[in-house]
């Protein structure tokens, strides 16, 4: 038998958004990147609205923000003595 996967209308999606945003392969992936990782599979209404929401109130994904963390500068040559 071949199964051919087709796409599942979901009512409760918490569960869903929370085992795709912490699954060990994507690691916090960002709305857009997680919203195109489940259209394929799911649909609900206003899921791009849900999804957005929901990464952007995960504590981790606001701390590893880029505007949070230091900016680069140029680097320096090391002198050999």
């Amino acid at each position: 038998m071949v199964f051919k996967w087709t796409m599942m209308v979901v009512y409760g999606f918490m569960r869903i958004l929370q085992e795709a945003h912490y699954n060990t392969l994507t690691i916090h992936s960002r709305s857009n990147k997680m919203y195109h990782d489940l259209k394929p599979y799911y649909w609900w209404k206003k899921m791009k609205k849900d999804i957005a929401e929901y990464v952007s109130k995960c504590l981790i994904c606001q701390q590893v923000k880029v505007k949070h963390q230091v900016p680069l500068e140029l680097l320096q040559p090391i002198t050999i003595p």
